[in-house]
């Protein structure tokens, strides 16, 4: 087998992390550098180098025996992540990854999100994952540990998005779904040019009555991809991202006596203020690749985008102090980035690379909050400019210091400022204007023994922190304005871990195990509810440790596949919240199971039929600080099936699934630490869909 030396950074922000150099390298001293085209194959084996716990989810949309509507269709089992669809699209998935993001009530925090490159993840560390389109995407990366660290602010875990690119010589599809409470999915997708200049353009549109009353949304979604390869070394890409939706109801959270009763109900204060959400989101990015030479390559991002959102909350809000029950932001965002990586020889002869780069991202939000007269916008209660920015420097370097051993080290310098221009001052309502920068550097460091050609082990440590955001800090308990007191979260992270693939019991196997170990000082939790206002504080200690498993084997035409995440998150000191009462050191930390665990198995027939059946399960989760409340353990089951086959010159593939086969009841979510007590978000019971896809050749 012929080797070449192969580079490939990891595809997010530009050189921060060389994850894909395999053991070939190391072993043959006079290869040559060549770019990397990701397959299949290649994709694997970038996992299974890789200096910590990485995957890559391959998506072939066309056949996939599911409506792509949400990430958590993709991701939910993975190992170490919590990806949950909370039947709420006024709130959006909760992602967690090792525990970190376990704490947020709406939109994603302590997870990275990208999609393409671009950030989803803001300057104050909140993100939101459904503007990533999956019917026009070809993979998942989610990376864990402390290498995710070097991913700046809120990178307890990182999760990217990668639209495919444009199919050479053009082509068109089209897909119709349609199941239970009402879903109803259509998509089409266009593909033009050729590989020198080519384009994609994908656009869906989904409807749902919901399962849970007042639960209703519909969004439409449109992606596109321009690619450019002027000459053999440059690559230019073109990025445009539309997401529109236009009313999602919010049903809210139950109590546990609402959730025992009728988990379909939402409460009465639902109705009374109608609670909704409607967002728009126009983003337009541009990512620029270019060889400079044998030894040298540069990658640039530049973006920017508008979102506007309004949200209708259960409470009037007409108190003088009070914010208001209708939340109305304008934001409008931007960001650039620069990375220059360089290879080398080592006087070993080994191969080793550097990267030194830059990236700015900016936010600036105009925020207004109106009385909510039973679901109509009333008087003023708040009108501010918020601004939010991060500027980092990261450098690192990937070497092989010997032919079986690989050192990657890193580090990155962030600086994160949040600032309030209040332009709602009364008597009663004080200028609460003011400001708060962050800094942090974060070191990582990560080590990598191939002990085989089939076994490699991996040890890694860093640190890394998370801002409060914008709207976690928005609020005081002493009601006078936003908490510029409250710091950032800091951790310290180490993991030990092992890959092994190969043939055995006549099947070709995967296997990958890791335990971890993470601390963080300074957590940021609720403290107390105030006029409708949730107040953070900072808790001191919180100790997340754990063990992932990830098996898969390819047996002729069977696939089977089990993941497994044991996960001790608990807080590792005292602190005190609202009424006096004290969450003791040894509690565990809300939101987050112990133990959850995928099983599953995939068939495909070279006749073209394929189907498949899992098995989902969690244990007991608690529902806040004081572990009163709680979720109990569950596991449910879904069995799919599809058919490809080729008529009047077109692809045809016809799938159908079953979610919650034996329609058991259950919290698929919770809302942490809910000031009424309204921590549980009732899954959906049994439900079908079936689709229709349709490619013409």
């Amino acid at each position: 087998m012929e080797h070449r030396f192969r580079l490939l950074l990891y595809a997010f922000l530009p050189g921060t992390l060389a994850l894909a150099m395999g053991k070939a390298v190391a072993q043959e001293a006079a290869a040559t550098l060549a770019p990397v085209e990701v397959n299949a194959s290649t994709a694997a084996q970038r996992r299974f180098d890789a200096a910590a716990s990485y995957d890559i989810l391959q998506l072939d949309p066309f056949r996939a025996a599911t409506p792509l509507v949400n990430l958590s269709e993709l991701v939910a089992g993975q190992p170490g992540v919590a990806v949950i669809d909370r039947g709420n699209y006024a709130q959006d998935l909760q992602i967690a990854v090792r525990g970190f993001g376990s704490r947020s009530t709406f939109g994603v925090r302590g997870v990275r999100i990208l999609v393409d490159g671009i950030p989803a993840t803001m300057p104050d560390g909140q993100g939101q994952a459904a503007t990533a389109q999956l019917p026009s995407a070809s993979q998942v990366e989610l990376l864990r540990g402390p290498l995710a660290q070097q991913y700046g602010n809120a990178a307890g875990g990182v999760l990217q998005v990668t639209t495919r690119d444009p199919r050479p010589g053009g082509g068109a599809s089209a897909s119709a779904a349609a199941g239970s409470s009402g879903l109803r999915v259509l998509g089409a997708s266009f593909d033009f040019g050729d590989r020198t200049l080519g384009g994609l353009l994908d656009v869906s549109h989904m409807e749902t009555d919901g399962w849970r009353a007042h639960s209703a949304a519909e969004r439409t979604h449109l992606n596109g991809k321009l690619v450019a390869r002027p000459d053999g070394d440059t690559t230019i890409t073109a990025l445009v991202n539309l997401f529109d939706q236009p009313n999602a109801q919010d049903p809210l959270g139950l109590t546990r006596a609402q959730f025992d009763a009728d988990p379909r109900q939402t409460p009465s204060v639902a109705d009374q203020f109608n609670t909704r959400k409607s967002i728009s989101q126009n983003q337009l990015g541009l990512v620029l690749d270019r060889r400079l030479g044998d030894q040298d390559s540069l990658r640039a991002r530049v973006y920017g985008g508008k979102r506007a959102l309004r949200q209708y909350l259960s409470m009037s809000g007409d108190a003088l102090t009070s914010a208001g029950g209708v939340v109305d932001l304008d934001r409008d965002y931007y960001g650039a980035g620069v990375a220059w990586t360089h290879a080398l020889r080592l006087l070993s002869g080994l191969p080793a690379s550097w990267t030194v780069g830059l990236d700015a991202d900016r936010l600036a939000e105009n925020r207004r909050g109106f009385v909510n007269n039973g679901g109509t916008a009333g008087a003023l209660r708040r009108d501010e400019r918020d601004r939010a920015g991060n500027t980092d420097l990261h450098a690192q370097v990937d070497a092989w210091v010997a032919p079986t051993w690989r050192v990657i080290a890193g580090l990155r310098s962030t600086q994160v400022r949040v600032s309030v221009d209040d332009h709602y001052i009364t008597a009663a309502n004080p200028d609460d204007s003011g400001s708060r920068t962050y800094r942090q550097t974060s070191p990582a460091l990560g080590l990598v023994w191939s002990a085989s050609d089939s076994v490699n082990l991996y040890a890694n440590v860093g640190r890394g922190f998370e801002t409060p955001t914008l709207a976690e800090m928005a609020y005081s308990q002493t009601n006078t304005g936003p908490n510029y007191g409250l710091a950032a979260s800091r951790s310290r992270q180490a993991e030990l871990g092992v890959k092994w693939q190969g043939g055995a019991w006549g099947a070709q196997q995967r296997l990958q195990a890791a335990v971890f170990d993470a601390r963080s000082r300074d957590e940021i939790v609720p403290a107390a509810t105030v006029n409708g206002r949730t107040v953070y504080q900072n808790a001191d200690r919180v100790r997340r440790r754990g063990a992932e498993l990830a098996w898969s084997a390819t047996a002729g035409a069977w696939t089977p596949r089990l993941a497994f995440t044991w996960l001790d998150a608990a807080f590792d000191s005292d602190y005190q919240v609202a009424g006096g009462a004290r969450v003791p050191s040894g509690n565990r930390l809300p939101g987050t199971a112990r133990q959850t665990a995928l099983v599953g198995v995939d068939y495909a027939a070279p006749a073209g039929w394929t189907a498949g059946a899992e098995v989902l399960a969690a244990s007991r989760t608690f529902a806040n600080d004081v572990n009163t409340a709680w979720a109990p353990g569950y596991a449910v089951a879904a069995l799919k099936a599809g058919y490809a086959f080729t008529a009047g010159g077109v692809r045809w593939y016809a799938w159908g699934r079953i979610d919650n086969l034996f329609d058991r009841r259950y919290a698929g979510s919770l809302i942490v630490n809910d000031g009424n007590s309204r921590f549980y978000e009732a899954a959906a019971g049994r439900r079908a869909v079936v689709g229709l896809r349709a490619q013409f050749l």
